[in-house]
């Protein structure tokens, strides 16, 4: 009886500490540090600008030396990538160990690198009939080797994914994947879910409005108060599209038979300048987008879906890069100018520097003055007052029961 007893009171506590590792403090969003542009900081002033952020998460887009040099002993996390041309090669475990031995091995631990983000987008490139056949076997030659270095346990390996993967994303519980990507989307869940590690999605709400100005509100892509929208299967309530796309890589991967894989976003931004044909992007939409999605971050809200489980976010992107193609919102997604000076103020406390000159930005966090759709300390306080009254209410009943 008195086992029975301690073991239920065990279980009461570690019910609480569930409960409250559900309310832990608030981890920095990511930023996505390109390096398309030839008028671009040199690393160390990046990471000078990263620190006066107090960003602690960043992604590039290759595994530049000088980078990985210069944010030694940072103690910002790095997720690095593997460029689409190199997965046909890397297929070859001890290719792969190579590049492990090459492009890792040498910066690590100094330099932080939290995961290798092999390819990009490979399920939607031009190539991608070549590429999908290359990806996960990729990406288990990439896993063997970092395990056979003893550097598996820090760093994960994953694959980010344009929403362009689903078929259905409207409502969310409908999500699924396209026919002719599902079945090399069940051999990389399988690895997801094998290695522990999460489903990187790029979603951009920016995309959904430009296309259908005239069909979805502006202010329900842009995080501003909004009636929103109830998903008919789910009952759940929406008041943004990204949510809503997240929660749809999350049904659709329920559909194959995956349950409990994290998805975290790997890409999302608005650009501030646009084409006459890029509707909706303005520099006030962006700097709304991004401070809102900075509210949200700093509120450690998670997705209608998964509210305890905190949705993790690397916006883009740090700089405006003027050496990208493609269309003029695609060289405007920054929220700093090459020199390092603001493109627009999200309320980030930075000291932003020119080549001549420094000026500090005074705005900080709390000065934020733009409208978030929930008001987060009511939420969070009273999630941190019902999670006590859970535990007293649970510690009483095993008190009290007679084992």
């Amino acid at each position: 009886m008195e086992i029975s007893s301690r073991i239920a009171r065990i279980n009461a506590f570690l019910l609480c500490l569930l409960c409250f590792s559900e309310l832990q403090g608030v981890t920095s969003l990511g930023i996505n540090y390109g390096q398309l542009g030839n008028n671009l900081l040199e690393p160390q002033k990046v990471l000078d600008l990263l620190s006066s952020l107090k960003v602690t998460k960043a992604r590039i887009y290759d595994t530049n030396p000088q980078v990985l040099t210069a944010f030694a002993n940072s103690g910002v996390e790095l997720m690095v990538t593997i460029e689409n041309a190199m997965l046909g090669q890397l297929m070859n475990p001890q290719a792969a160990l190579q590049w492990v031995n090459a492009h890792i091995k040498p910066y690590v631990p100094a330099t932080k690198i939290s995961s290798i983000a092999v390819g990009n987008e490979v399920f939607t490139d031009d190539d991608t009939t070549v590429l999908l056949d290359n990806l996960v076997p990729a990406m288990v030659s990439i896993q063997a080797a970092l395990t056979q270095l003893g550097l598996d346990s820090n760093i994960k390996v994953s694959t980010p994914c344009s929403l362009a993967v689903l078929e259905e994303s409207y409502p969310p519980s409908a999500g699924s994947f396209k026919t002719e990507v599902a079945g090399v989307m069940s051999q990389l869940l399988q690895f997801l879910q094998t290695t522990k590690a999460p489903f990187w999605i790029n979603a951009y709400p920016y995309f959904a409005y430009k296309d259908s100005p005239n069909k979805i509100s502006l202010d329900y892509v842009l995080f501003n108060p909004n009636s929103g929208m109830i998903d008919p299967y789910t009952k759940l309530h929406y008041d943004n599209m990204l949510y809503a796309q997240v929660d749809a890589a999350i049904f659709a991967m329920a559909r194959l038979g995956f349950n409990g894989i994290e998805v975290k976003v790997s890409e999302t931004g608005w650009p501030s300048k646009g084409d006459a044909n890029e509707i909706g992007a303005t520099l006030q939409n962006a700097a709304i987008y991004n401070r809102n999605l900075l509210r949200r971050q700093l509120e450690n809200e998670g997705t209608p879906l998964r509210p305890r489980m905190r949705l993790e976010i690397y916006v883009f992107a740090l700089f405006n890069e003027n050496m990208k193609p493609g269309p003029t919102s695609e060289r405007n997604y920054g929220l700093f100018q090459p020199d390092g000076t603001m493109a627009y103020n999200v309320g980030l406390s930075a000291l932003s520097t020119t080549s001549t000159t420094s000026s500090t930005s005074t705005a900080s966090i709390s000065d934020l003055t733009s409208s978030a759709t929930k008001p987060t300390a009511m939420d969070f306080h009273q999630s941190w007052v019902s999670c006590i009254f859970v535990c007293v209410v649970t510690f009483q009943v095993y008190m009290r029961r007679p084992f």
